[in-house]
């Protein structure tokens, strides 16, 4: 009998992507033979490093990264000082035409930055000529002295989002234009709908986050040490892809305009996650620079396995299908509460369920004689934390109290 796989293919901005994984404007897109060798191992597009007209000023620094571990182990999320690619738009263009004649089925996109009209509009030009397939503009970049707040994100101003998204559509002849927005502002569907009134082709969410990413004890310095000084970094990677969820799901929510999901996605089960909250691909950055571009049969294998076992033929089978069950607070049902439920096979007498409940939860939890743990069911109101700590899979469930 023969096996049907499933259809991997979908469709952003009219442009049919091979799978829904795409390298997203990085270190790893800025350079020729790194994108051929991304492309070559199975990755349907990429995103080239976020460049500018040239001869402005990129004034690198180093060390640029860091890595986040939590207690010493796996890397939680990179931090970076680095700006956008030390190459102009011309040698980007030129890039661009190589990709495109070695490689005519990969989605190759260009990202830009400008910090006047006539920036944003060069650019355009130049990687329209390029043959880039679409244009993703980063206004979550500081944006010299435009709008209200000199130096500030442009994506911040919701007036100036629409009013530059309107010169960028206005120079554009073919390529559809993203705009990347940044997650800090008060209202990202407010910066989404600004994008669609000035009939941007839609949204890429979400920047990375500003952040701080330590202080070394030994030095009283924070990190990553630049001469002893350091800078506010970018925060990507898993940290925050709860964030990302939130906010692609909201754009999604209420502006039904077509989103590339990036921003804390590093895993096949991240991307799906993506997807289903309204994401018609996902791009990865942080999780290539960690493992390599070889994840990608990883992502394609557990996306398969995915939609065999929920019986998905193609990717707009699910793509979206999670937001039906997101609401508001007041409008979540009334429930009786729960019970925790412990399986004594499956435990391994850590502990840490029962030290959380006394210290931080209900005290629902006890020890028996022989250290096992026992949920006592007059205090247990199935608040969730002992299986958010339990370390073992599917030795604790929430189930009702039938009591």
């Amino acid at each position: 009998k023969e096996i049907k796989m499933p259809d991997f293919r979908t469709v952003f901005c009219g442009l049919r992507f091979e799978n829904p994984f795409v390298l997203a404007a990085a270190p790893s897109t800025d350079d020729l033979d790194m994108v051929r060798r991304g492309y070559e191992a199975g990755w349907a597009g990429a995103v080239m490093k976020t460049t500018s007209v040239p001869g402005s000023a990129v004034p690198l620094k180093y060390p640029m990264i860091t890595g986040l571990t939590h207690e010493g182990r796996r890397v939680a999320a990179m931090g970076n000082i680095d700006l956008i690619s030390e190459h102009h738009a011309d040698e980007v263009c030129k890039r661009i035409a190589a990709l495109k004649k070695e490689f005519p089925e990969k989605i190759t996109i260009g990202s830009i930055m400008g910090s006047q009209r006539s920036d944003w509009e060069t650019l355009v030009g130049m990687l329209e000529q390029a043959g880039a397939d679409a244009i993703e503009c980063s206004f979550s970049c500081p944006q010299g002295t435009l709008g209200s707040k000199p130096g500030a994100m442009l994506g911040q101003d919701v007036k100036l989002v629409k009013e530059v998204t309107g010169w960028i559509k206005k120079a554009a002849k073919r390529c559809p234009v993203v705009i990347k927005l940044t997650p800090q502002v008060a209202d990202i569907v407010e910066a989404a709908l600004a994008v669609k009134a000035a009939k941007g082709d839609a949204v890429c969410a979400s920047n990375t986050i500003p952040a701080l990413m330590g202080i070394n004890l030994d030095t009283l310095r924070p990190i990553p040490d630049v001469g002893g000084m350091t800078s506010y970094s970018g925060l990507s990677g898993p940290a925050i892809k709860p964030i990302t969820l939130r906010v692609i799901a909201e754009i999604s929510r209420h502006t039904k305009m077509p989103i590339t999901g990036t921003g804390g996605a590093s895993t096949w089960q991240d991307a799906v996650e993506f997807m289903l909250v309204g994401a018609r691909n996902v791009q990865m950055c942080t999780a290539v620079m960690k493992e390599g571009f070889r994840i990608i049969e990883h992502l394609k294998d557990g996306l398969s396995e995915f939609m065999e076992r929920h019986q998905f033929q193609k990717t707009d089978d699910f793509i979206g299908y999670a937001l039906r069950f997101i609401t508001t607070h007041d409008k979540l049902p009334n429930i009786s509460k729960g019970l925790s439920v412990i399986e004594d096979k499956k435990c391994i007498r850590c502990n840490l369920c029962y030290v959380a409940c006394r210290d931080g939860g209900h005290a629902a939890i006890e020890m028996d004689k022989k250290r096992r743990p026992r949920v006592i069911r007059e205090k247990c109101v199935g608040c969730g934390l002992c299986l958010a700590v339990c370390p073992v899979a599917g030795c604790i469930r929430i189930e009702p109290d039938a009591a």
